[in-house]
């Protein structure tokens, strides 16, 4: 007793940790940038360009450059104003060092420094600062060039002044810590496309990127990549390039530019023959990709004008009802801009916009806007209205059709499929579904599975593209509807993520030409029919081995022919091993392992080949495993390889999409070109 009371007056003052300066950032950061994955690290780069823009939506910037330079060293450079070098009044340090060292010590929060601005939070800089290896800010301001330098995000002196400058601008020059992050490796990809996304968003700025990681290496003959965004029509030149490989039903994107109450609003909008909706939504030119109440006001207006001016004109009868709002979102291509003095974003990483105000001027502005454009361009609004009207009359016989499914699929008891061998769990977080190609393929993993939590469902028949077709061909297809019963989430405007009965969907076909067609047209439809389940990490992609390499009771399994040729090798070395153990290394040598490459004399089974003696079977197909073989190489969660399907970008994802799986040949036939020299494992 007299123990726990010593252990109890321990704890006290001492005990509790203040973490100072930047200490918080580098012991959590996951709560300023979102994590320490790939995201988080590009975050990095994207609060220092905020910054920038700031500048330019302030009036003071034009240009803004970003350097990815050798080592994992990135740059970014603008000619706004410079960051103030003077004393602060309240740090007693450089105004310059305070932005850099202090959370929430920035131009954002009243005064004369940012009127609107994307880095809310005022953590940016400070933020890159503290989980960067070293930090080297240069100002040009005050005819001078001013630099400070910092590592983990302490000063290494204070600001000095080393030359002579003839304009104004920052620089920020950093280098992501490892000691935070496990991976550096930027995506130029992904740098690319928010940059240009940045310069859509402000009209008038130019963007340059370049890429120097690999221009000075050593006998390289890589070329530095330059890239450099300029819009004068901003976001309409936005909707038009999402737009650039689609019919559209209005040649002229509707367009509205607004100041109401202090909040600008920009928007444009262009209607397609495509199936999906595409809608961007900015705050401040910060992706939310959430949303938020500016996208609410504007879903409320869209519902409400279309309706109103296709009631009005005699386009809308009484039978198809009133369109909803999904119904009016159906191949709509939509850029929302909203700039506002104090944003109020959920998390530092601002996926969503919550302020209340939003809503109601972003829903005048477009009903004021969207109802002037109709009434101008009647040609316009007749086909927006027919293609709408389209998907509405698409609707009720979809809903007729699903019904008619469920229906029938209560007959087969419980509304599952009858090919469907289900697990015994209920637990929707260990549940598996496998979508399985082949009668033979599902016959075998019905028997290797484990029954508790996995289920089963064989494909048979044709699958249809859904890229081509409409809601209610889909759900009436012999292939497809069986899987939207046995996910027991709806489809369509029904869909229901909390009634999803398994935690993990994973296709299951063949590592041939034949199964990469089969997994292309199952995403393309869980793509633009639950497109929140692959966003949600709920999709994977089963991973088959190619081959079985056994050499007496040992026995590998590779996954392509580099894995292949690496396993023969250490067969190789582990006989060279034994052999040496057991001191007949001579004997060995004449009669194991001859060199990879080489064939023994023995001839091998149908089937197999035979490499210094490992007999390699190919599997040409799931239904040549038998039941152990398919679970311990792809079913069993303790050794199986499966692909998590993610979107990292959804604009690239629709255009790969709508390349393979559309109606356009001439961008299938570029892109088969392009790439048919990097495809592996390809059966002709």
């Amino acid at each position: 007793m007299a123990k726990k009371d010593t252990e109890k007056s321990d704890y006290g003052a001492k005990s509790i940790q203040v973490l100072e300066g930047l200490d918080p950032v580098r012991k959590r950061p996951g709560m300023y940038i979102g994590g320490t994955s790939t995201e988080g690290l590009h975050h990095l780069i994207w609060e220092i360009v905020n910054n920038s823009i700031d500048e330019a939506m302030a009036g003071h910037c034009t240009d803004v450059a970003v350097r990815l330079l050798p080592g994992n060293v990135v740059e970014v450079e603008d000619n706004g104003r410079g960051i103030p070098v003077e004393i602060h009044p309240q740090t007693k340090k450089s105004t310059l060092e305070t932005v850099l060292t202090v959370l929430h010590a920035g131009g954002k929060f009243g005064g004369d420094g940012y009127k609107i601005s994307g880095g809310l939070h005022g953590v940016g800089v400070s933020v890159v600062n503290a989980l960067s290896e070293w930090t080297r800010a240069t100002v040009r301001r005050d005819g001078k060039v001013w630099v400070q330098e910092f590592k983990r995000g302490i000063p290494q002196g204070s600001v000095k002044a080393v030359g002579k400058a003839t304009d104004t601008g920052t620089t920020i020059t950093f280098k992501a810590d490892p000691e935070i992050f496990p991976e550096i490796e930027y995506g130029w990809e992904k740098i690319f496309e928010y940059l240009r996304y940045q310069a859509y968003l402000t009209k008038g700025v130019r963007i340059q990127v370049e890429d120097l990681r690999e221009a000075d290496a050593p006998g390289s003959a890589h070329l530095a990549k330059r890239y450099g965004f300029y819009f004068d029509s901003g976001i309409i030149s936005f909707v038009k390039f999402l737009n650039r490989r689609k019919d559209v039903k209005n040649e002229v994107p509707v367009y509205i530019e607004k100041t109401v109450d202090g909040v600008y609003v920009e928007i444009s909008l262009q209607y397609t023959d495509s199936y999906k909706e595409h809608l961007f939504a900015f705050a401040n030119n910060i992706y939310n990709p959430e949303g938020g109440m500016h996208v609410t006001g504007f879903k409320m207006a869209l519902t409400r004008v279309l309706n109103d001016y296709a009631k009005k004109n005699g386009l809308l009868k009484e039978k198809d009802g009133a369109m909803t709002s999904d119904d009016l979102r159906e191949g709509l291509t939509a850029v929302i801009s909203v700039k506002l003095a104090n944003p109020q974003f959920e998390g530092q990483t601002k996926a969503k916009l919550g302020n209340n105000e939003v809503r109601g001027i972003v829903s005048s502005v477009l009903s004021e806007g969207l109802n002037e454009y109709l009434e101008t361009r009647p040609a316009d609004a007749k086909a927006i209205l027919e293609k709408c009207l389209l998907t509405v009359r698409a609707r009720i016989a979809a809903r007729a059709a699903k019904d008619a499914v469920i229906r029938k699929g209560a007959l087969e008891g419980m509304t599952l499929p009858g090919k469907l061998a289900d697990c015994s769990t209920k637990d929707t977080q260990r549940s598996e579904l496998y979508i399985v190609e082949g009668d033979s393929a599902g016959g075998s993993a019905k028997q290797g599975r484990n029954r508790e939590f996995q289920a089963i469902l064989p494909l048979r028949g044709k699958l249809v593209n859904v890229e081509k077709t409409t809601l209610d061909k889909v759900v009436k297809s012999d292939t497809l509807k069986p899987i939207i019963i046995a996910l027991g989430a709806g489809i369509g405007e029904t869909f229901d993520i909390s009634r999803l009965r398994y935690g993990k969907i994973i296709v299951m076909a063949d590592a041939d030409v034949d199964g990469s067609h089969i997994r292309t047209l199952l995403l393309t439809f869980f793509y633009r029919y639950y497109e929140e389940l692959v966003r949600n990490g709920n999709i994977y992609i089963a991973q088959p081995p190619l081959y079985r390499l056994q050499k007496g009771k040992t026995v590998r399994y590779a996954y392509n022919d580099d894995e292949k040729l690496r396993i023969l090798e250490e067969i190789k070395k582990e006989a060279d091993l034994r052999a040496e153990k057991k001191g007949k290394v001579a004997a060995v040598k004449k009669a194991e392992v001859d060199e990879p490459g080489e064939e023994t004399d023995e001839a091998p089974s149908e089937g197999e080949e035979k490499v210094g003696g490992v007999s390699i079977q190919r599997y040409k197909g799931l239904g040549e495993m038998n039941p152990e073989q398919l679970w311990e190489t792809t079913m069993n969660p303790a050794s199986r390889l499966m692909l998590q399907v993610k979107i990292e970008d959804a604009e690239a994802a629709d255009e790969l999409f709508d390349i393979l799986m559309g109606n356009e040949v001439e961008p299938r036939r570029k892109f088969i070109q392009t790439h048919a020299k990097t495809v592996k494992n390809l059966d002709v």
